[in-house]
């Protein structure tokens, strides 16, 4: 996470997040790297649909396609870096070993991710397969795979 704070001071960049089953640990591990300040703007913990859609994530969408979706995870990357002007908005939702009884469908066991480059208006997107008993396990693997994305879109080798 180093080299990503890193890159984006150097290029004069911020990044902000909106993540549900992750729960801040993205945020988490940007805040651990000295200088994160200077580039994250803004986390919110979006756990329930109410609030991703205060945020600005259509609720039609979230009926449409469930709250586990990638539609879901590019709103909720666009409206976090709008809502914050910030370069990059990453979304994330997903399944974590649950039923979520509030929403029935979509499928389990699997996270969705979406980095918007507000610079270019581009997505870019992923999905990832959970497969640890252990929810920890579950959302560093999340984040791994985010910071892997990261390394591509900042160009950073």
């Amino acid at each position: 996470m180093k080299k990503i704070v890193n890159k984006l001071i150097e290029n004069k960049e911020t990044i902000s997040t909106m993540e549900s089953c992750t729960g801040g640990d993205l945020a988490n591990e940007i805040t651990n790297v000295s200088g994160s300040s200077e580039v994250l703007k803004f986390s919110a913990v979006t756990y329930s649909n109410e609030y991703k859609i205060k945020m600005g994530v259509s609720k039609d969408t979230i009926d449409k396609y469930s709250v586990y979706s990638m539609e879901v995870a590019r709103e909720m990357s666009k409206c976090i870096s709008e809502f914050t002007s910030s370069t990059y908005g990453v979304g994330i939702t997903g399944k974590l070993n649950r039923v979520d009884k509030n929403n029935l469908f979509g499928e389990d066991n699997v996270v969705y991710f979406s980095i918007y480059n507000s610079k270019d208006n581009k997505y870019y997107t992923n999905k990832i397969r959970v497969t640890n008993k252990s929810r920890k396990l579950c959302k560093n693997d999340v984040v791994k795979e985010i910071k892997k994305t990261l390394y591509k879109v900042l160009d950073i080798e």
